[in-house]
């Protein structure tokens, strides 16, 4: 065993990263898959929406000047020509003096300008007639205004919502219910989105049992895949984690997709995916296999980064795959994910790069000791301003993270902060 010959800075390490990022290829999906996938073009309407006017409000379409002066004591007779309904329409002409009984969203008859509403109507001629107050009748057929309405009132217009040739969706925008209405509404039945990042995971160790079982013995139960597994589904992944593996040259070999057994010395199979994620056996021991294996098949770029945690992380390629090699504690690895496979993820997968959490400022209640030429990954809680260290050691410690609201960065040039100063908070939630 030997120590690593050197720690890449962090900053170093996301300098390779982001040369070997490019965002992957569109496919089409369903809308109603859409909901959250990333537009890989403007989406661009060649139709305005609503195609026609209509009506905003039960009642009567009318021609507006019909209605002057009405009042309920100086009732406007009209007559009743027909009905408009929705996706059923009048399909004469009106005239002044005549009305179509209209519902919301019904389209506005010909020669129509105005919705008298219903409740400006007095119907009760409907049912054999009635007398206005000056002793007048109302014939059957007719109804009696008794208010005046304006031109274009309670009419929604051709174009009012959408207009043809407009610009709704810009590329690299996050769809969401709303937005799948609205692509609808324009006649969509799919959407062009950035295909989904495909990762796999390889969680080695002898010492792991899988998931629903309880620790015994020196055993102990995986907290990584199902982590990982969660994080990288957030970021946007399609998961495949095939199960545990054990530190065994030739199982992390068919786990990477490499090796003799599997296809010709230095390729990859073609079936693996965009990204792998190995947890464990990352570091220099000589049960540390997957740092060997990444380089003899293909290039191991970075191992060892001066952080802490995580400070045996590497990363390589395979043939065209980016590989993760992320410590088996687990503080270190939900922090290597958090700064480097995630962060691919997110802009293979057409997303932003940076974190997906939220920043606050916050006031430390303890100092936060860190020395110079490491950056560190500080656990803390925070209440109404304060913040509050949980633990800057212990990377085997995940419940350390549970009981924190985020962690602060103590950059690589600082000492640290001191009780009192004002820091940065990324809050988990």
């Amino acid at each position: 065993m030997q120590g690593f010959t050197r720690r890449h800075t962090v900053q170093e390490a996301l300098s390779w990263l982001d040369v070997q990022l490019r965002t992957l290829d569109a496919e089409d999906v369903p809308l109603r898959d859409a909901a959250g996938r990333i537009l890989a073009s403007a989406v661009v309407s060649d139709i305005d929406v609503p195609g026609f006017d209509r009506a905003t409000m039960d009642g009567y379409a009318v021609v507006a000047d019909s209605t002057e002066g009405a009042t309920p004591y100086n009732r406007i007779p009209l007559s009743v020509v027909g009905d408009a309904l929705p996706g059923a329409p009048f399909t004469r002409t009106i005239a002044r003096g005549q009305a179509v009984r209209i519902m919301t969203g019904a389209p506005m008859p010909s020669g129509s300008d105005a919705v008298l509403p219903a409740e400006s109507v007095d119907t009760e001629h409907r049912r054999g007639g009635s007398s206005d107050p000056s002793g007048g009748a109302t014939p059957p057929g007719t109804i009696a205004a008794i208010s005046e309405v304006s031109p274009q009132k309670n009419v929604g217009h051709r174009g009012e919502d959408i207009v043809r040739g407009t610009t709704l969706f810009e590329a690299g925008r996050a769809l969401r219910p709303q937005d799948i209405g609205v692509m609808s509404s324009i006649g969509l039945a799919t959407a062009g989105v950035v295909r989904r990042p495909r990762v796999r995971l390889v969680i080695t160790g002898n010492e792991l049992l899988p998931t629903g079982s309880k620790p015994h013995d020196y055993q102990i139960t995986d907290a990584n895949g199902p982590m990982l597994a969660a994080l990288a589904e957030r970021d946007g992944a399609v998961v495949e984690f095939p199960g545990l593996i054990r530190d065994d040259a030739d199982a992390i070999s068919a786990a990477l997709g490499v090796g003799p057994a599997l296809s010709q010395v230095g390729h990859v199979l073609p079936d693996v995916p965009d990204i792998i994620i190995v947890s464990g056996g990352s570091s220099v021991g000589i049960e540390d296999l997957a740092p060997m294996l990444v380089a003899q098949y293909g290039k191991l770029a970075i191992h060892g980064i001066a952080m802490r945690p995580s400070s045996p992380t590497g990363m390589g390629t395979l043939g065209s795959r980016l590989v993760f090699l992320l410590p088996g504690n687990p503080v270190s690895a939900l922090c290597a994910y958090d700064f480097f496979a995630g962060r691919a993820i997110r802009v293979l997968g057409g997303r932003a790069k940076q974190w997906p959490y939220r920043g606050v400022r916050g006031t430390l209640t303890r100092k936060i000791s860190s020395p110079i030429g490491r950056l560190d990954y500080a656990r803390v809680k925070f209440d109404s301003g304060r913040v509050e260290p949980v633990s800057v050691s212990g990377a085997s410690l995940l419940s350390s993270t549970t009981r924190a609201d985020g962690f602060v960065i103590v950059e690589q040039d600082s000492e640290g902060y001191a009780a009192g100063s004002e820091v940065e908070v990324w809050l988990y939630a």
